[in-house]
């Protein structure tokens, strides 16, 4: 369903992306791990049209989204949360969701209640600014406002990034639930063993490269990856 192809990626003169290869299948979950500044987040930006690569090619079910502008590619189908959630504080919980739902992909109301059963206090705050949210709150409205654009693929950038362990837990399951519904799933998460866990499969990325792939509980009991990501 998604696939890069030796993608390359640069900053400048800097290459943040040196080749990667990887691929999610229809219904999967697939995790990116890797150690800050490894390209996680640059792999991310890329397939969703906020940078563009350099060279190589990202096909969504076989056509090349390479260059294409970010808006295109929503409309294709394929939704980022980016790393910390970013939503607008100055406009209100429906708000958000709202403008996560401007290229009309689906039914408003229809969407709109699926976010509210997945995240039922976005209902109870739907009148509340942003920026009053707690952390947790505004994951799920980041979350939420992807969700409004009815994706077939959701990129997710650091989702348990500075959250309590309970609200973590919380966060994890809705992902699980989400794709059980039919949302493919790219994942990027520096708890690496959660996201494992979370994942069919996963992807290892050092310095702006896979280095090791598999299935996740073959990550898992790599030593490698015990040692360098589980803290093992």
């Amino acid at each position: 369903m998604l696939e890069l192809e030796k993608v390359h990626t640069h900053y400048g003169p800097i290459e943040a992306l040196k080749g990667v290869d990887l691929d999610v299948k229809k219904g999967e979950i697939v995790s990116l791990i890797g150690s800050n500044g490894a390209g996680k987040s640059t792999c991310l930006m890329t397939i969703s049209g906020v940078l563009k690569n350099s060279s190589g090619k990202v096909l969504v079910n076989g056509t090349d989204i390479s260059g294409m502008s970010a808006h295109r590619i929503v409309q294709m189908g394929i939704s980022q949360v980016p790393e910390g959630r970013r939503i607008f504080p100055k406009l209100t919980v429906i708000e958000n969701l709202e403008m996560g739902a401007f290229l009309g992909r689906g039914d408003f109301s229809s969407l709109l209640e699926d976010v509210y059963r997945l995240f039922p206090i976005l209902k109870e705050r739907s009148k509340q600014y942003g920026g009053t949210l707690s952390g947790g709150e505004q994951q799920m409205l980041a979350i939420g406002r992807a969700l409004m654009s009815k994706p077939e693929i959701l990129l997710l950038d650091e989702p348990s990034l500075g959250l309590a362990p309970i609200m973590v837990t919380k966060i994890f399951r809705t992902i699980q639930e989400i794709n059980k519904e039919g949302v493919t799933v790219l994942l990027v998460e520096q708890n690496a063993r959660a996201a494992l866990r979370l994942s069919d499969r996963g992807y290892v990325l050092e310095n702006g490269a896979v280095t090791l792939e598999g299935e996740s509980e073959e990550l898992l009991n790599n030593e490698k990856v015990r040692h360098a990501y589980l803290g093992e």
